[in-house]
């Protein structure tokens, strides 16, 4: 039950209900008393004659706050209903978006270049989002768009016809190339000409090459990180739909021409937006076109109610822009996309540069996040799965859109605030339910010592348990991850303090304590899995 939920039905929507961080203060709290104009202490005599079955008392706190206590065995009973129901049971029927269809597109990493941080931050961000988006209801698809045209393409291409091994060493060198030499630079501008008119079958053939290796590449990552795409876009293909809307835009007066280039003043529609241009003098599809022509696109393909699009905050300029331009064609498909934006991944050296060569894949960091991991144990796959966990965690920790700067002693470390912590714990439970296979000896006693109000100092674990399904309710309304994760870091400390101060198995409560342990072992394995983050039965 989301008794969150529950409570705000009954006091009506004007009710602003929280958690209070003090147990004796109740296990809700609302200001109501000073919004409604009414004396706390008359309100709450009005409350007392309609208080649902689940409330045990109603007091009144301060000037205006008003505390609410849930019955004991209605908060037992969650705990049991952890346990017996299905693993979704966990969620606690969490709907509220049935037949909505929503499309997030997120990672977006380019053919022809290395997968960096940036690409891995957007993945946890926008994989998060979408399973957290899932336990409503809506029905969930997930989208990658990726440049497989354009300057950067060329630039590895004229690497890769100067020796170069790797993709992403000849994209360094024709990158390097392109800003210190003008012959290079001519050179590279006639290669990028080439590849998209396909008028060279010797640079075709290179084309298709680099694409398919390095689109192969990105598929091992997606397999280590959780994510499986329903659908695959590419810049090549939105071209020909981008130009067409253009085209037919300019003559209507949207567009203009400018020194031989297609443009969007953005700043005629809003005067915090500037221009950009859409088709280049030399008559090639700019980004922009090319992100007009996805949406419309994405839209055929799968009928959306929303898509949300997720890049890094250094594309905010060009998405504002792109949207107004997209709000004057269409304003109804407008309407129904949501672009949110993340921080850099930084490493204390300071911020990446696929440009310069300073590029900091995610294989680097996964490695070198493994290799720091040693010590603490030799199998290469817990290795690599704790690795991504602190790497998942530090991202998902704070609100999307601040960059971060991933400490690897912080978020590698098996205690407090992390994400190896995280895994530390299911294991820990895991382990002490591993001995006791017999379901049915899991239950919970009629009689408890939990039923006064003095106990209430061991309903920490029970009470933090029985807020799992609004947590995730608040984390998928409002786009926020980081409210599951600090719960779960609060969940796994509660339990930990538990199991440090009780004991479980051969105790004379030890039904009760291993019907606890289970239902943590449950939240715990439904939360990682929400954030994509590998659960592990041992460490």
């Amino acid at each position: 039950m989301n008794f969150k939920a529950e409570i705000e039905k009954w006091l009506g929507e004007q009710a602003v209900i929280e958690v209070p961080t003090n147990l004796a203060h109740g296990d809700y709290s609302t200001n109501l008393a000073l919004t409604s104009g009414k004396k706390a202490g008359d309100l709450v005599a009005e409350l007392e004659q309609t208080k649902p079955e689940f409330i045990e008392k109603i007091t009144v706190a301060g000037p205006g706050f008003i505390n609410f206590f849930l019955k004991p065995e209605f908060v037992l009973g969650e705990v049991k209903r952890l346990v017996v129901g299905p693993t979704s049971s966990a969620l606690g029927g969490l709907r509220g978006a049935n037949n909505i269809k929503v499309l997030f597109e997120y990672t977006d990493p380019n053919p022809f270049k290395e997968f960096h941080i940036g690409h891995l931050m957007s993945n946890a961000i926008g994989e998060t989002l979408a399973r957290l988006t899932e336990t409503t209801g809506a029905e969930v698809k997930r989208a990658c768009y990726q440049g497989d045209v354009g300057l950067h393409v060329a630039k590895a291409l004229w690497g890769k016809q100067k020796g170069e091994v790797t993709w992403g060493e000849a994209y360094v060198a024709g990158s390097k190339a392109y800003e210190e030499s003008e012959t290079a630079k001519q050179e590279i501008v006639a290669l990028n000409k080439k590849v998209y008119e396909k008028s060279d079958p010797a640079l075709n053939e290179l084309y298709e090459q680099g694409k398919k290796e390095t689109l192969a590449e990105f598929e091992k990552i997606y397999a280590k990180l959780g994510t499986k795409f329903d659908f695959y876009f590419f810049e090549s293909e939105m071209a020909i739909p981008g130009v067409k809307i253009v085209e037919e835009f300019l003559v209507k007066g949207l567009f203009e021409k400018s020194d031989g280039a297609v443009v969007f003043r953005g700043e005629k529609f809003n005067s915090q937006l500037h221009t950009r241009v859409y088709v280049t003098a030399q008559g090639l599809p700019t980004y922009e076109a090319k992100e007009l022509g996805l949406h419309f696109t994405k839209a055929k393909v799968y009928p959306f109610d929303a898509s949300v699009v997720i890049t890094a905050n250094e594309q905010d300029g060009v998405f504002l822009v792109g949207l107004e331009a997209l709000r004057q064609i269409d304003p109804e498909l407008a309407a129904k996309t949501k672009h949110l934006s993340h921080g850099m991944l930084r490493l204390p050296t300071g911020k990446m540069s696929s440009r310069t060569g300073k590029v900091i894949t995610a294989e680097a960091l996964i490695e070198e996040a493994k290799s720091k991991l040693t010590e603490k144990t030799t199998d290469p796959e817990i290795q690599e799965q704790v690795a991504i966990a602190a790497i998942k965690y530090s991202i998902l920790r704070q609100a999307p859109g601040r960059d971060i700067i991933f400490d690897f002693d912080k978020s590698l470390s098996f205690e407090g605030d992390s994400g190896p912590y995280l895994q530390y714990t299911r294991a820990r439970a895991h382990s002490v339910l591993e001995k006791f296979t017999d379901a049915a000896r899991v239950t919970l006693p009629q009689g408890s010592t939990l039923k006064t109000q003095d106990s209430r100092s061991h309903l920490s674990v029970e009470l933090k348990l029985i807020h799992f399904p609004e947590v995730v309710a608040r984390a998928a309304q409002e786009f926020a991850p980081q409210h599951l994760v600090t719960y779960l870091t609060e969940l796994a400390s509660a339990f930990n303090a538990f199991y440090a101060q009780n004991q479980i198995v051969g105790s004379e409560e030890e039904d009760y304590r291993l019907t606890l342990t289970r239902a943590v072992e449950k939240v715990l394995t439904t939360g990682l899995n929400l954030l994509a983050i590998p659960v592990l039965d041992r460490m």
